[in-house]
């Protein structure tokens, strides 16, 4: 959900930025970020046949203080060495994603960054990625695998990752081609349980999941690094409270780094309307059992099926009591319900909660329209088809500055808010 967004005009006092060595130390860091990932991307080009270098905004979401390798159309911004320093204006939300601002296209990376070179360097070309994807093929899709917050759902996601840590820890081909096999049986029996769940995961892992992969190449790690990574990246995952816009982060980069060991550039065959699925049994010559469900039950006790089921189960009874919990305030009880006209949004998509028909639940989010700003830490409802949000009702108003539990709001003129006296709901007009 990415917008054209313009730039506002600031100033940034040079007394702040370099007037003291302990800033110019910090300076100099940057500096060097910049330089890392101008040469990894450099000796990665044969990856796409494009050095993947572009303008990067690494940005302190604390003070929105930026660093770039570009002034874009903005000379506010100061000059130090070969980077730009400058600040982020509010309208703009902070995440590691790209956007259109200041009149070029931006990979935006949140500081700090991780202090192990690898992760640096994964993190930026992931971004680097998506700001090149379009002139790839590849369009951005913020599609949710919404079963995957399904008891079964969640349940075969874990085994198929479970069986992808056995197979590229693996000693032999044969010992990684049979748990890439039974990865593929629990996924395909996944997508079996839930119809039209195959199409909605495969979007999100030509997105999130090829970006991935790009960063795990360009990052370039040595054989036992790489599968430190994998191990301690599938581990973390497992911590997420949901896993439906994150998974792509594991499952694509695993298969198509063992299938790399076969066809390092396998990446140049594969537009943005594949089904990575079909293209990764076809190229890993994987053949699967027709009776999925009975082959699926007998692996996955291999796999830890036991302890995996229970831990799910159990979980699956306390997500009916949050759910309920949500329900009853963003629908039954009084509440407040904003409706988007020029929305940009970011938030953190490893705690989200879809709630069946009713959209999906985000804890932590930041939008900006042309309304103006809603800050919320306390959870929110997105509908659907992402047209409006709502939250509880606003406890303080004064003026344009409204709060709520958890929520703050600064609307725009000429924006105000209107009560229904009948249901104590409240509503966005504009005057």
């Amino acid at each position: 959900m990415k917008k054209l967004l313009t730039m506002v005009p600031c100033l940034l006092l040079s007394t702040i930025v370099f007037g003291q060595e302990s800033e110019e130390a910090k300076l100099d860091s940057i500096v060097q970020y910049f330089s890392e990932i101008k040469t990894a991307t450099k000796r990665g080009i044969d990856l796409w046949n494009r050095d993947l270098y572009d303008n990067i905004i690494l940005v302190n979401p604390r003070t929105r203080q930026l660093f770039s390798n570009n002034s874009g159309t903005d000379n506010s911004f100061k000059k130090y060495k070969n980077i730009y320093v400058g600040e982020l204006p509010d309208s703009v939300n902070i995440a590691n994603t790209s956007l259109k601002w200041n009149g070029h296209t931006w990979a935006m990376v949140m500081l700090p960054l991780s202090k192990d070179y690898y992760a640096r360097i994964n993190l930026l070309a992931h971004e680097l990625f998506h700001s090149a994807q379009f002139s790839l093929g590849f369009i951005q899709n913020n599609s949710e695998s919404n079963h995957l917050e399904q008891e079964n759902g969640r349940i075969f996601l874990r085994l198929e990752l479970e069986a992808l840590k056995r197979a590229f820890n693996s000693d032999s081909r044969e010992k990684r081609n049979k748990h890439l096999t039974d990865a593929l049986i629990f996924r395909r029996h996944r997508n079996s349980l839930f119809p039209g769940s195959a199409q909605i995961e495969n979007q999100l892992e030509l997105n999130e999941g090829i970006a991935e992969y790009t960063g795990v190449v360009i990052s370039g790690r040595g054989e036992e690094r790489i599968k430190k990574h994998f191990n301690d990246a599938i581990d973390n995952f497992f911590l997420n409270p949901t896993y439906v816009r994150s998974f792509a982060y594991n499952t694509t980069p695993i298969y198509g780094y063992l299938l790399r060991v076969k066809r390092p550039f396998w990446n140049h065959n594969i537009s943005g309307n594949i089904d990575l699925t079909d293209f990764f049994i076809r190229e890993l010559s994987i053949e699967l059992p027709r009776d999925l469900a009975s082959a699926a039950a007998d692996l996955a006790p291999d796999y830890n099926g036991n302890k995996i089921f229970a831990e799910e189960r159990a979980r699956a009874d306390k997500i009916k009591e949050q759910i309920g919990l949500y329900r009853s305030l963003f629908v039954d009880r009084p509440h407040m319900t904003l409706k988007f006209e020029k929305m940009n949004v970011s938030f953190d998509p490893r705690n989200i909660l879809p709630i069946a028909d009713l959209g999906t639940v985000y804890p932590n989010i930041r939008v900006t329209d042309n309304w103006g700003i809603i800050e919320v830490k306390n959870g929110a409802l997105m509908s659907p088809n992402w047209g409006e949000i709502t939250v509880s009702i606003p406890t303080k108003i004064e003026g344009q500055r409204i709060e709520g539990e958890g929520w703050i709001l600064q609307l725009n003129n000429p924006y105000t808010l209107q009560k229904d006296e009948l249901l104590n709901n409240y509503k966005l007009i504009k005057r």
